[in-house]
């Protein structure tokens, strides 16, 4: 794989905006009707969210994401996709790049809805 450029410079405050965290997968639903997206029931420890992400093409069994953490931002826009709402995006490493896609995970387990950055 020939990496991608690095993408133009942001100030410390751009990343300072996002609000990326650590949650626990509870649950992972098929979207009916779409051909990618599952919806995620996540817990980050004082509430549960909704996060769809398209994943259902590149990995065989997607329930085997069920409790294990991964990282998410928490702050952007809800979206309304295939009828259902997001709160959230899930950050995973490749997809960009087009390999198969892996969980950005924490090393060892931490508290639910522990801060990145």
């Amino acid at each position: 794989m020939q990496p991608a450029p690095v993408k133009p410079t942001v100030t410390l405050e751009a990343v300072n905006q996002l609000d990326v965290r650590v949650g626990t997968i509870d649950a992972v639903n098929n979207v009916e009707g779409s051909e990618k997206l599952v919806a995620l029931t996540v817990n980050f420890g004082d509430h549960k969210r909704t996060i769809l992400a398209g994943m259902k093409r590149e990995r065989v069994n997607c329930k085997d994401l069920e409790r294990r953490q991964a990282l998410f931002i928490i702050n952007l826009e809800p979206r309304r996709m295939a009828g259902i709402l997001s709160e959230g995006m899930l950050f995973d490493i490749g997809y960009a790049d087009g390999i198969t896609p892996a969980l950005a995970i924490p090393e060892t387990h931490v508290p639910d809805g522990a801060r990145a950055g």
